[in-house]
Order: structure tokens, then sequence, then C-alpha cells
């Protein structure tokens, strides 16, 4: 069924690659214009292109940690198309300096702080003037599976910015619920994504511990969370929010996996 978000604006940040990425393009499918967020510029001005151009899609510079490059951002959206109905805050970093709680400094635990959490409240903070305005819209946070359980791999800043992202979600749902704004928390599990695979590229042994916990035996291919995205942005959702989406192939679930 095309065309379930016809008529809506939709912005993503981190929307040059991963899951941000397999998203813009979904959504463009589902008839939405998108307003793409990112510091790769090459890529997003490649990427406009590709979608057909700026009746459809407008991409954007900004550091999601700026608050005045993300209200720019969310003004873009509404100045070129009219209106702010879906926003999907993705951006996010894993860096590998982000480690055990024994080896991770504080400059790289505020980093990431910064990059996956002050940068989702910033975008929340952003995109609901708009949809309280217009009484309708969606918000939609990543978040992850190491929100709601302990990580195979330590990423202490990570899975702290991760847990916070779901606690805020739910708490702008419940304040939000009566005013036509729904928001809920999109929690990956282990995604096949340049940032997944950089995590992992100097060592395998640390992704097969990963990999060992998903019950469906492989990693999630962006494109599958693309579509949970579509569901909770589109009216199909319409009685979600406050919800911790978990699409992660089982790793939630599972006590004990057979090898």
């Amino acid at each position: 069924m095309a065309g379930r978000l016809d008529g809506r604006v939709a912005v993503v940040t981190g929307g040059c690659s991963g899951i941000g990425l397999a998203t813009v393009r979904r959504f463009v499918q589902e008839g939405a214009k998108v307003v793409i967020g990112d510091i790769a510029d090459d890529a997003g001005a490649g990427l406009v292109t590709e979608l057909g151009g700026a009746s459809v899609a407008t991409y954007a510079h900004v550091d999601v940690t700026s608050k005045e490059e993300v209200d720019a951002l969310f003004a873009t959206a509404k100045n070129t198309y009219g209106s702010v109905d879906i926003a999907f805050n993705n951006a996010g970093i894993s860096p590998p300096e982000d480690s055990s709680i024994l080896d991770t400094d504080l400059d790289a635990w505020r980093r990431v702080q910064e990059v996956n959490l002050t940068s989702v409240y910033l975008c929340c903070k952003a995109a609901l003037p708009y949809m309280l305005e217009q009484r309708r819209g969606s918000i939609i946070n990543t978040a992850s599976f190491v929100a709601v359980m302990g990580a195979a791999t330590s990423q202490i800043s990570y899975s702290a910015s991760k847990g916070g992202v779901l606690s805020m979600s739910r708490e702008l749902a419940v304040q939000f619920a009566r005013d036509g704004v729904r928001v809920n928390a999109l929690c990956p599990g282990p995604v096949n994504t340049p940032l997944l695979q950089e995590l992992f590229a100097d060592d395998p042994e640390r992704a097969a511990r990963r990999l060992v916990h998903v019950p469906m035996g492989r990693f999630a291919e962006p494109e599958e969370l693309a579509n949970a995205v579509l569901f909770l942005a589109s009216d199909e959702s319409s009685f979600v929010t406050a919800s911790t989406f978990l699409v992660d192939g089982g790793i939630s679930g599972a006590y004990v996996t057979p090898l």
C-alpha cells in the first residue's frame, strides 16, 4: 500500500547513512517530503538528486549538538514544505573510545552524550512547537536494545545515552498525548550499518560475541528498521505512543540462545 505518508513533511537526522538513509528513501516512496539533516554534505547533495530533487527532498548541514542549527533544520522544513509532521531523530555515534567505564574518559563520555542524547532533546524541542500548533505529529527517537538490557560488549556512554532517549521519549509522549503528538522510541538490535561495521572492523571476536545473542542469528538490515519507522510515522500507528518499539531479532527476549 503506497502513499502512507502523502502530504506529510518529515525531518530525518543522520539521514545520509544507515537507518536514516533507508528511512529517507522509504518515506519518499510513501509520498513524504523530507528534509535530511547530516554533516555529510557531498552525500546529501547526491541523495537529493537521487530522490527526485528539491520538490521532494532538501538537504541541510546540521550539527545536531547545536541548538541554532537544529532550530534552523526544522524551520527549513516548515518554510520549504509548509509543516513539520514527522521527526525521526536518529543521528548518533558509537566511537571505539567509548568502552568499559574503566577505560572511557570524560571527554569521550561527554561527546557521546551530546550527540546521542542532547541532540534528541534539541530536536524534540524544535519540532514540538510546530506539531502542537498543527495538533498532529509523530516523533520517533532512535534508542537501542541496550536501553532495556545490558550490552554484551560494553559501551558505557552509548548505553547510558540510549537509556536517556528511551526515558525522555516516554515522558514527552505522556505530556503531549492529548495534543495530537505521538512520541515513540525505536529500539533497534544490532544493524548492518556503517556505524556497526566500523565498531567491529578491527575486532571480529567482539562482533561474534554480539551476534551469538541474537536468536535470528544475523544482524538487521537498515531497510527492516526503516519499515518500522514508517509504521510509527504513519496513521497505522495512531494509537501507539510512549512505546519501547523493539526491532531486535528477539535479542531482548532471549535468555539462552542455542548455538
